[in-house]
């Protein structure tokens, strides 16, 4: 880990950097020219309030090499403790990524979702970016693997040669996958995104800029997937709430 190079604050069991999307992707440049294995965790709120039920989780979000904040109210938190945070959002930071290394020939491998989801996202990614070099993809099984699988799965990534490798996961099997095989892989740095896959494929839509900067995305994804996100964000996010105060309150933050 260097991310001691920037300010931490804690949000309940985890430590996020303060560092702008533009300070990430030089740390990326330097840990893909240096050969460094790394991993990036761009945190949701869900993220935190897993963590805090999970000793393990919260182990691999305080090992990340940066650990960023991927919505509002996590940068609220950080300048409520004096921290010049920033948003790194996932899907940005892949698309800024993604046309930084067309000059850079990074090679980029995507890990996650559906094959059709990435058969999409790669048909968009080359079409905004024509000189954009993937390595490779692959959609994992929606189970736990297997160790034969893990092997397998490390050997096809590592025989692609990948400098990037973007997982797209959900969180927070995402994280722990990284946290896993950052040091199975040879490559110099995983970062996860996730529903970045699904955005700009085009699967699902995406809320409005401003929505985003308010702090509302969570309010048109749980329009957009009721069914499936009722409980992270109708629970999770009033629990986050509650368990913040408290800590506020308790003057432990």
């Amino acid at each position: 880990m260097d991310s001691t190079n920037y300010n931490k604050y804690r949000v309940l069991t985890v430590w996020l950097n303060a560092i702008a999307p533009s300070d990430v992707i030089k740390k990326i440049d330097e840990w893909i020219i240096t050969g460094r294995h790394t991993y990036v965790l761009a945190c949701s709120v869900n993220d935190i309030i897993s963590a805090y039920d999970s000793s393990q989780l919260t182990t691999v979000i305080n090992n990340a090499d940066l650990a960023v904040p991927d919505g509002m109210p996590l940068v609220w938190i950080g300048r409520l403790h004096k921290q010049n945070a920033h948003r790194v959002y996932g899907p940005d930071l892949m698309l800024k990524m993604c046309e930084h290394s067309q000059n850079k020939g990074y090679r980029h491998f995507f890990y996650g979702s559906t094959s059709e989801v990435l058969n999409n996202l790669i048909e968009n990614l080359q079409s905004r970016f024509p000189r954009i070099t993937i390595a490779g993809s692959f959609s994992p099984p929606f189970r736990e693997l297997s160790e034969e699988e893990k092997y397998n799965i490390t050997e096809m990534i590592n025989s692609a040669k990948p400098d990037i490798v973007w997982v797209g996961l959900g969180s927070p099997k995402q994280d722990l996958w990284a946290g896993e095989f950052r040091n199975r892989l040879n490559v110099p740095v995983i970062i996860t995104v996730g529903a970045a896959f699904d955005f700009i494929a085009g699967r699902i839509p995406q809320a409005p800029r401003w929505m985003g900067k308010c702090g509302l995305e969570w309010a048109f994804r749980l329009a957009t997937e009721p069914r499936r996100l009722w409980r992270r964000y109708l629970i999770g996010n009033s629990r986050f709430i509650f368990l913040i105060v408290r800590q506020l309150l308790s003057g432990k933050a």
